[in-house]
């Protein structure tokens, strides 16, 4: 069984026991329980609902693993050619990490 969950405005295929990497959730603690309810697509081995815009009552309990977890640094590189412009910007960006403990569909 697997759905398709918008969170933090991002989509994720969840499965149960998976990890995944989520957009910083302010203010949260490590072992917290979260709870997303906009599941867009359920999967119950073959049976398929799609939600118009999303599953009634489906929802996805997960728990905090680490509250602040920082990406691979992205550079950002501009130059403009023969102007002796050349300018490198780095970005990390900012995660949290949780694993899914169930699926409520």
């Amino acid at each position: 069984m697997y759905v398709i969950a918008e969170i933090q405005g991002q989509q994720f295929k969840v499965e149960q026991g998976r990890r995944l990497f989520v957009h910083h959730i302010k203010d949260i603690e490590s072992g917290a329980t979260v709870e997303f309810d906009r599941v867009l697509l359920v999967d119950n081995d073959g049976t398929v609902t799609v939600g118009a815009p999303t599953v009634e009552g489906a929802k996805v309990i997960c728990e905090v693993i680490s509250p602040l977890v920082k990406g691979e640094k992205v550079l950002v590189f501009h130059k403009k050619r023969r102007k002796g412009y050349r300018k490198l910007n780095g970005h990390r960006q900012q995660f949290t990490e949780v694993t899914v403990k169930e699926i409520v569909a």
